[in-house]
């Protein structure tokens, strides 16, 4: 039976933005006391202790063969345990203000920690294999063999990995420490209130008015969103604090040579690659953002820019809300049109429930796609307000959840990305969406107004990202040195920005908070660097793509296909691209300038 997605009656914001959709979870599970979801939870307690008692010690003696029917047994509780986590987690960001609602997520939690501590052992012992004894393994089974990009990037966590019973416990207290910590964050900002011309909303709503065509707006939004995070600018501190030098101890003890070196690892990319990313948008800044937004200041007859500023529209952009049909008819012919294909897979996104758009009070704020498991498929979160931008998150977000669904053939420890190509879809699915639009603008006001949006985005992605991750690198570098004041990571955030915006901008009093809540900082330390590599990634690719026509088609399918089954050196090498080139960020960086140059000629 085909599932019909349930809308909101009530579109937030008092606009006609059409039937909004609402996720249904119930592919997952139909409620909380679902009796499937005990089922799975007794079966998982019993799954984990069975493997644990069945292999723990013994790994060693294992054949080739024995060893594959005990990862396919460890596949099968991830799928299990990733299936609940999915359901509760996916149910609390819809409302993290409600109770019930939170301490099922955190009932989850605790349940599948307990449950899962047994399975530490998996990857410390076959971590104690010698390498050839574990080329063996692949070489007597091809079946086997197809797991290695999983035990590779397992084995790269070798010379950090602590004894097994210091595993167990950092296993066991998670629950309580920056799982907790990270629930407590997203409670703060779900529940912060914002009053801006009379009206009370939340920080969604807040945001969407610094995109306001009527500066006066974008300014009260900007000085009310300066106001609530000063006062809660201690609890922000805090969170930041504790997490920070909980990072710092776990580091510390697993011999982690920088606070970033964890997350390098788990994105499968070299250190040297992340640097050389870093370097060339830094090194670009004066050409992209200093000289985009002095652009800007002169079309918006400025002599100086305020933050509030940033974001705003051109003096000539239409204000006019894109209701969601229209959203949707603009993303599926936009992927329609480089491969239906594209559109195909897209299409129950859009038909099944498998998207939440509308704002609503205690929502999680921003957008995401979560893959949930690979027995099921993706679900995306938005906030729609019917901007032009609201479209472009759309069709990114709906990028994720289309290599999501084509990753999973991979199965379930096969399929997931690395950060660093997780983004390649999402951004393509952007530019595939802004090039159709821009192929068909009626004028030439329209296809300025249109560059300059996408020089915005390119430059928030890439320019904004990398100066977050400064500021991470700062402010984790700052903590080992002691406890931070608010007024410290005020400071250090203002340290990026002026460089990063350029000497165009004045920063009005209050905007040194504005780190606070940038959720990234809190959930994924280090994880900003992602959208850049992908910006990059993507801005070389669509160059390939524009050159070879549909030959391209099938290696992007096939690249997609791979979740994270292969190396970004062999994902690239079919499209003659090699990201640890340093050449190859500035062929990136050159489409971002290239757009910037056309705005400056269309001003001759």
């Amino acid at each position: 039976m085909t599932k019909r997605p349930v809308f909101d009656a009530e579109p937030s914001g008092g606009r006609d933005l059409g039937r909004l959709p609402e996720w249904d979870l119930t592919d997952l599970y139909e409620s909380p006391d679902a009796p499937e979801l005990k089922r799975d939870l007794d079966w998982l307690e019993a799954a984990c202790r069975d493997f644990a008692a069945d292999y723990e010690g013994k790994l060693a003696e294992l054949t080739a063969q024995d060893m594959l029917e005990a990862v396919r047994r460890y596949e099968r509780i991830d799928v299990i345990a990733g299936r609940i986590m999915s359901y509760a987690g996916l149910r609390y960001y819809q409302e993290t203000t409600d109770a019930d609602r939170a301490k099922f997520l955190s009932d989850c939690q605790d349940k599948i920690t307990t449950y899962t501590t047994p399975l530490v052992f998996w990857g410390l012992e076959f971590n104690r294999l010698s390498d050839e004894h574990v080329e063996g393994l692949w070489s007597a089974s091809d079946e086997l063999a197809r797991y290695r990009p999983v035990f590779d990037r397992m084995r790269a966590m070798r010379p950090y990995q602590l004894s097994d019973e210091l595993e167990k416990f950092l296993h066991d207290q998670s629950t309580v420490g920056a799982s907790a910590w990270n629930k407590l964050f997203d409670e703060t900002i779900a529940g912060l209130t914002f009053t801006v011309n009379d009206e009370e909303l939340g920080i969604e709503g807040t945001l969407n008015l610094l995109t306001e065509q009527d500066r006066a707006s974008r300014e009260a939004a900007f000085r009310e969103l300066g106001r609530v995070f000063s006062g809660n600018v201690r609890t922000f501190a805090r969170v930041h604090n504790t997490l920070t030098k909980e990072k710092e101890i776990e580091d510390r003890w697993r011999g982690m040579e920088t606070p970033q070196t964890g997350r390098h690892l788990a994105n499968h990319v070299e250190p040297e690659v992340v640097e050389a990313l870093r370097d060339a948008v830094v090194g670009a800044y004066p050409r992209l953002s200093h000289r985009y937004y002095a652009l800007k200041a002169k079309w918006l007859g400025l002599d100086r820019l305020q933050v509030w500023d940033r974001n705003a529209p051109l003096p000539m952009e239409s204000d006019r809300i894109v209701d969601w049909d229209e959203a949707v008819e603009t993303v599926r012919s936009a992927y329609a049109g480089f491969d239906p294909r594209m559109a195909e897979i897209a299409e129950p996104f859009f038909t099944k429930g498998w998207i939440d758009a509308g704002v609503k009070q205690g929502k999680a704020p921003g957008a995401f796609a979560h893959p949930t498991v690979t027995e099921v498929h993706p679900y995306v979160m938005l906030n729609y307000l019917g901007k032009p931008r609201d479209v472009m998150t759309l069709a990114h977000e709906l990028g994720h959840g289309v290599h999501q669904v084509l990753a999973a053939g991979q199965g379930e420890l096969l399929s997931s990305t690395p950060l660093t190509l997780a983004e390649t879809a999402s951004v393509f699915g952007e530019m595939l969406t802004f090039r159709k639009l821009l192929a068909e603008a009626p004028s030439e006001a329209e296809r300025k107004v249109l560059l300059a949006g996408k020089v915005e985005d390119m430059i928030n992605t890439v320019v904004r990202q990398i100066a977050f991750y400064d500021f991470e690198c700062k402010l984790h570098d700052a903590r080992r040195g002691g406890e931070l004041t608010p007024d410290d990571i005020n400071a250090l955030w203002m340290s990026v920005q002026a460089e990063s915006l350029g000497p165009v901008f004045d920063f009005a009093e209050g905007y040194e908070t504005f780190w606070a809540y940038i959720p990234h900082f809190v959930h994924s330390p280090f994880y900003v660097y992602a959208y850049a590599f992908g910006d990059g990634l993507v801005n070389a690719l669509y160059a390939v793509y524009e050159e070879s026509g549909e030959s391209f088609n099938e290696k992007y399918f096939d690249m997609l296909k791979a979740g994270g089954a292969k190396h970004h050196k062999e994902l690239l090498a079919p499209f003659g691209l090699d990201a640890s080139d340093p050449s190859f960020w500035e062929k990136g960086l050159g489409m971002i300038e290239g757009f910037i140059e056309e705005l400056e000629a269309m001003e001759r």
